[in-house]
């Protein structure tokens, strides 16, 4: 969206091979390197030799226009130190475009005249371009997958391409970053797919034919989804939405979904040929709800967190984070935009971004590629808005959030085994807490810990005790 403008019982058996290889699977998970494919469920995304690749973006939409090269190893480190495995930006924000260098990245503002200077292989600073190279190559380095929006919807809307001149701008992309490994394609860009849709098709196209190795996605505007518009384009690799940065009753787009973000997951997957989805932009912690107006409520990390559970338990592939400052990398003597009250570098620390790791760790701890969402294990009807609990699951286990963490009822024997062990898993610290072993069977009253309360949220584990999975979370 960015614009600069009790059965309680020992249990000794383990099967060691199991809990051997699921531990070797979270944890070669999080390695770097290497090309990024689609699961052969058409569901996720995966390494090339089969290690799952759970996507968990920051978007840092700004990083290659406002950051210096120290500034930028300072926020890819402290983003890789967090967790987060991709980093989403802008290669045209606007034009004329510039670094914080005051290098353009075009001739006179040509898109077909990439201002090229110096050699790419020397680590001082040359021109525009070598500082998008730098800024991939450091992110590789930590393992960090860039996900590159070739021009902003703005720049497009703004009629500075062409069919001709989006084609030859692409394949300058495609041919310059086709052997880097770390590299997603974001077509789009806070856009509808069916404002200048040519010209997304020419960029998506041109990528695909001279870069096929490297996946694309299409960020669309707020409340909408890729999926409307090219879900059977052959560029586009895995859908995306934005359900963007409205309240329930601000929403004034035909679908309202409002805050349901997990609506849009099961939209996606009730298209075909089947294709990942993820939420590429929820509402931002620490930005006004409904976006444009300061005077309004603040998103918090407790509702990026609901975001980021909601979306992953109905069958996302992943999720993307945002924080206000961090998005636009506001700095001393910027100008803010969307209320924004912190420098970019002080909000690096908002609790939303330390938080999101504990999802990404969660799901790895469990078999990866065999999860679904399952609500039909859900007992209790009616529960709506806040009050809606997520319920996902894999053949030996399940996980259901809450977010207020009232009490609900789950319908047992929707995993094997007769014997459970369940834990509470706290979203706010990651830590998990052992409460025995329950009989799978019959429906059952689970009460998470404390109060229920606004942001009080839990993930309710329950593990088959025959697989011997780790404490979730853990490798």
């Amino acid at each position: 969206m960015y614009r600069l403008t009790s059965l309680t019982i020992v249990v000794s058996v383990v099967i060691s091979s199991c809990l051997w290889s699921q531990r070797q699977l979270a944890q070669d998970a999080s390695k770097p390197t290497g090309r990024i494919i689609v699961s052969t469920n058409r569901h996720y995304l995966q390494h090339e030799d089969g290690r799952p690749f759970f996507w968990l973006g920051d978007t840092g939409w700004l990083l290659f226009q406002k950051l210096s090269r120290e500034e930028v190893v300072r926020y890819l480190e402290d983003r890789n130190e967090k967790g987060f495995n991709v980093i989403q930006c802008q290669v045209i924000h606007e034009m004329p475009e510039v670094d914080c260098y005051g290098d353009s990245a075009f001739v006179c503002s040509d898109p077909t005249r990439p201002a090229l200077s110096g050699d790419p292989s020397d680590m001082k600073r040359n021109g525009y371009w070598e500082h998008v190279d730098f800024v991939i190559d450091k992110a590789q380095a930590l393992g960090i997958y860039v996900a590159m929006v070739p021009a902003w919807g703005s720049v497009v809307r703004g009629n500075v391409f062409t069919i001709e001149s989006a084609q030859q701008y692409a394949r300058f992309l495609a041919e310059r970053y086709r052997n880097k490994q770390n590299i997603f394609w974001m077509n789009g860009g806070d856009n509808r797919g069916d404002l200048k849709r040519e010209i997304w098709e020419a960029i998506g196209s041109t990528l695909k034919k001279y870069d096929p190795d490297h996946l694309i996605t299409f960020h669309p505007f707020g409340r909408t989804q890729s999926s409307t518009w090219f879900h059977s384009a052959g560029w586009l690799d895995f859908n995306q939405f934005q359900s963007g940065h409205r309240r329930y009753d601000q929403d004034d787009s035909p679908k309202k979904y409002g805050e349901d973000n997990w609506r849009y997951v099961q939209d996606d997957y009730g298209k075909t040929p089947p294709k990942p989805t993820l939420d590429g932009e929820p509402s931002y912690e620490n930005i006004p709800q409904g976006l444009h107006d300061a005077a309004q409520p603040y998103w918090t990390a407790d509702d990026a967190r609901r975001y980021a559970y909601w979306s992953v338990f109905a069958g996302a592939c992943g999720h993307t984070y945002g924080d206000n400052s961090v998005m636009q990398m506001y700095r001393p003597g910027d100008k803010p935009s969307y209320g924004a009250r912190n420098y970019w570098y002080e909000a690096l620390e908002d609790p939303g971004a330390s938080q999101m790791r504990y999802l990404k760790n969660l799901i790895l701890s469990r078999p990866y590629f065999e999860r679904i969402g399952d609500q039909a294990a859900l007992a209790d009807t009616g529960l709506e808005k806040y009050e809606r609990v997520l319920v996902t699951r894999g053949n030996d286990y399940l996980m259901a959030y809450t977010f207020t963490g009232s009490p609900f009822h789950l319908k047992m024997g929707r995993i094997s085994g007769k014997t459970l062990r369940g834990w509470w898993s706290n979203p706010r610290n990651g830590e998990a807490s052992d409460i025995g072993l329950l009989e799978n069977t019959g429906v059952r009253e689970f009460h998470p810990p404390g109060a229920p309360s606004h942001g009080s949220d839990w993930v309710l584990v329950l593990d088959d005790v025959r697989r011997g999975f780790s404490k979730p979370g853990t490798e």
